[in-house]
């Protein structure tokens, strides 16, 4: 073994094409943290993995070295086998973490997530939670082991103690545009969450308009990278591929999105986000070895949401994260129409022609969407929690020409050319199709 390479000659190296060593990788993710990483080199080192791409070798490595980078937590003994999360990949309307990880609960089991913020088209769990008043994001490190003593499941911010390599390198991938490498989206996803300390991790790849892959080739691609890497360190890793060629449940914005999780938790709500919670959290069911098989995990996640104990452990999560007993009580258990934020307006689309909505155009929503406020555009946007889309129908469905299938809720103007290409989402067909389940594709080994 050779002396230890600085970094000019890492960066050098992946320049021009070679692999890296792990201990190359540790020594850079340690010079990195420690400071002594010039943003011109950071910038520069991304770009070279951006070009050449990294194996699953360095990506795994990568990966290690970003989690040794900081803390991670630790539970206590008899909780092994117990600890479990999710990760999606994003979409428009995408909210399935809030009402999977009570149910997760509610089945037993500990659910530490740490979530994200929105940027561009996919929304950020935490924005989602922050349009009900009080409720908090960041927690010590004493609050989240309440929780889990407690509850059973929390949803969180990252916290600066967990993985900080990460953190320097995500805000740098955003300015270098180099968000799209997968060996960098691999590492800082699959960091995350070996940080936390979970034995059982369930992936939601999606596909399709509303979200950054594009193509089934691409997200199973990505479902390969992270489940290989998540289990080269020792979490069992399931995966689901699903489609998102509409927005996922009716709802897209942040207090739009709760609603709906609500009615979720209430044994209600969308047909294909109930969907998908039942698949991800029997799933994870299997994996932690609490039930034998996916239907049983299925039927035990149905029963936790149809029984209302799933609805019971969320607002026990909300009442620890700083909302006030009664606004959780009435948010959970009556019309939460006085409790979230709502906009000041209302416009109405209209189907231009009679027929089964095929589909709703996933991409043109979110933009309307983002641009009343309910997304970002940039990390330092501010959001209106307030405003969002709703649609009024599913793919599926029956219209007639000028029925309403999405209202907008707004409290400023909308564009001109958002309307106009809102209005042409919709996706009209005169043949009643089969409407395609969101569940492409699992990986359950």
């Amino acid at each position: 073994m050779g002396p230890m390479k600085t970094v000019p000659e890492i960066i050098a190296c992946k320049r021009d094409g070679q692999c890296l060593s792990e201990e190359d990788i540790q020594t850079w993710v340690k010079v990195l943290v420690e400071g002594g990483v010039a943003d011109s080199q950071l910038g520069a080192w991304l770009m070279a993995v951006y070009v050449h791409g990294m194996t699953l070798q360095e990506t795994s490595c990568l990966t290690k070295a970003m989690v040794d980078s900081g803390m991670t937590l630790t539970w206590p003994k008899e909780w092994e086998g117990k600890l479990v999360d999710k990760h999606s990949t994003g979409g428009v309307g995408d909210k399935v973490s809030l009402p999977l990880a009570p149910a997760l609960a509610a089945c037993g089991l500990k659910v530490p997530m740490i979530s994200g913020r929105g940027l561009g088209i996919t929304g950020g769990t935490l924005d989602k939670l922050e349009s009900i008043p009080g409720y908090r994001v960041q927690l010590s490190l004493e609050e989240i082991m309440e929780m889990m003593e407690e509850v059973g499941c929390c949803i969180v911010g990252q916290t600066g103690q967990i993985c900080p390599a990460d953190k320097l390198m995500y805000a740098a991938r955003d300015i270098t545009n180099t968000v799209g490498s997968l060996g960098l989206i691999t590492s800082s996803i699959i960091s995350k969450k070996v940080a936390e300390g979970i034995s059982s991790l369930v992936l939601d790849i999606k596909w399709g308009k509303g979200c950054y892959q594009e193509t089934l080739e691409k997200a199973e691609e990505m479902a390969a990278a992270l489940k290989q890497t998540s289990e080269s360190l020792g979490v069992s890793t399931t995966a689901v591929i699903s489609h998102m060629e509409s927005p996922l449940g009716r709802a897209v914005g942040n207090s739009l999105e709760v609603a709906e999780s609500l009615d979720c938790l209430r044994g209600q709500g969308p047909r294909d986000l109930r969907e998908l919670v039942v698949m991800e959290g029997a799933m994870v069911l299997v994996s932690a070895k609490v039930v034998e098989s996916l239907e049983k995990g299925k039927q035990q996640i149905e029963n936790v949401l149809d029984s209302g104990k799933a609805m019971e452990k969320f607002q026990q999560m909300l009442i620890k994260q700083g909302v006030k007993p009664t606004i959780a009580a009435e948010l959970c258990t009556a019309d939460n129409n006085n409790i979230l934020p709502v906009a000041s307006r209302t416009t109405q689309l209209v189907a231009t022609q009679s027929g089964w909505v095929e589909k709703v155009e996933p991409s043109a929503v979110a933009k309307l969407a983002i641009a009343l406020g309910a997304g970002r555009s940039h990390p330092s946007d501010k959001l209106d929690l307030s405003a969002g889309v709703e649609l009024q129908v599913e793919p599926g469905d029956h219209v007639n020409q000028g029925d309403v299938w999405a209202v907008v809720h707004h409290n400023k103007d909308i564009p001109p050319h958002l309307l106009q290409s809102s209005e042409a989402a919709l996706t009209i067909s005169h043949d009643n199709k089969n409407v395609l389940s969101r569940v492409t594709r699992i990986f359950l080994d």
